[in-house]
């Protein structure tokens, strides 16, 4: 589980920076300043939680129901949350926004939600 987490977190971490290069540079110009706000949204939250699985799978075992639903919860929150902004802005920039996407974003935020409330779960558990 620790390396599947790490490369995981290595992945999204690589597309992180391309897409957020990619905003910045091709997509400047035919995405309105509202698109460009809610990609970089996405490239944002996908940076930071692979930086959070990252130092989940150096300090934690990953090998606990608990720590395994959390890396889960943040594995599936990003890719839902994050890849389903970039389709909507994509989508809508073409003209034909793909509506479907618009209810994955926040079941994909709902899972992050769950993935730092299990963290803080773990914490309480743990030193209390």
């Amino acid at each position: 589980m620790i390396l599947l987490t790490q490369s995981v977190a290595a992945l999204y971490g690589l597309l992180a920076v391309i897409f957020g290069a990619f905003g910045a540079h091709a997509l400047k110009k035919t995405f309105s300043e509202n698109e460009l706000k809610s990609f970089e949204t996405g490239v944002k939250y996908q940076m930071y939680h692979a930086l959070v699985l990252l130092v989940l799978s150096f300090n934690l075992n990953l090998d606990t129901p608990l720590q395994r639903i959390m890396a889960y919860c943040f594995i599936f929150g990003i890719f839902l949350f994050s890849f389903s902004i970039y389709g909507l802005t994509l989508s809508a920039a073409k003209g034909k926004k793909l509506k479907i996407l618009g209810p994955i974003t926040p079941i994909g935020g709902l899972l992050l939600v769950a993935g730092w409330g299990l963290l803080g779960y773990f914490f309480i558990g743990n030193y209390f």
